[in-house]
This record gives structure tokens, sequence and C-alpha cells, in this order.
């Protein structure tokens, strides 16, 4: 499964890693995501959120 957020869309995004003696090297930024038990309509899906998401209550997790 590709990294992700189903809510917003956030993925992975590249660029450079930059050293003090300016060796640059290509590396990769992942967003922060959870897989969380979410209610849609009127089931329960697990699928991968990231924390800004969660954390701004676009989301309603689900009661066990």
């Amino acid at each position: 499964m590709a990294q992700v957020c189903e809510i917003c869309g956030k993925q992975s995004m590249n660029g450079n890693q930059i050293s003090h003696a300016h060796n640059v090297s290509k590396r990769l930024w992942k967003p922060n995501l959870r897989v969380v038990r979410v209610v849609v309509g009127e089931q329960t899906k697990r699928i991968k959120v990231c924390t800004r998401c969660l954390r701004s209550g676009k989301v309603v997790k689900a009661s066990h």
C-alpha cells in the first residue's frame, strides 16, 4: 500500500539532504500516518490517516 493519507492525500516528498560540507544526496520525507478505525456511513473501516487530520477533527474514530 502507498504511504498516502486517505483524507487529505498527503504523501511522501523527496528532496536533498545537504551536509555541512555541502555533500548532496537524495532523501525522502514520509507523512506521519496512523491506521485508524473510522466510522464511514454506518460501517467502520480501517484507513490510513495523517496525524494532522486526526488532530483537526476531520475523522470520527469508531468506538470499540
